[in-house]
């Protein structure tokens, strides 16, 4: 996804636009790996100083929500990222739990199962991997 796809779909679901909003977009959208609302705060605090931690964190969820980011948890902390496309496309991720960078998974591990119960209707799941990547394991 880019940012103004983003953007896009913030104004398409009657979100108004603030340069805050855009400039959290913009920093997840400069990362290949997940942040944490301290991280993003940390990195806009200097362009937004009386921003709160929770006006952050707000936004980034109405983000999850609107399919704009992909959210995850590591180590008990909610992670962010831009997510991979606006299409929908979908798939899975590794994710490295040093420096939290990511790369897409082939395939999907539902195709695994040959049937699930009748009366189960799945309406959604997730799979991701973790572990640490060749960069960090270099360090």
């Amino acid at each position: 996804m880019t940012v103004d796809e983003a953007l896009k779909i913030l104004k398409q679901r009657g979100y108004k636009y603030t340069g805050k909003r855009e400039e959290i977009i913009r920093i997840c959208a400069k990362e290949k790996r997940y942040l944490s609302a301290k991280d993003i705060l940390e990195r806009i605090k200097d362009q937004f100083p009386n921003l709160s931690f929770d006006t952050v964190y707000r936004n980034l969820s109405t983000f999850v929500e609107l399919g704009i980011l992909e959210a995850t948890d590591l180590e008990g902390e909610g992670k962010f990222r831009l997510a991979c496309s606006s299409t929908g496309h979908h798939h899975h991720h590794v994710i490295c739990t040093e420096c939290g960078k990511t790369s897409s998974l082939p395939g999907c591990p539902m195709s695994l199962f040959a049937s699930l119960p009748e009366e189960f209707h799945v309406t959604g799941h997730k799979f991701e991997v973790y572990g640490t990547c060749r960069d960090c394991l270099h360090q």
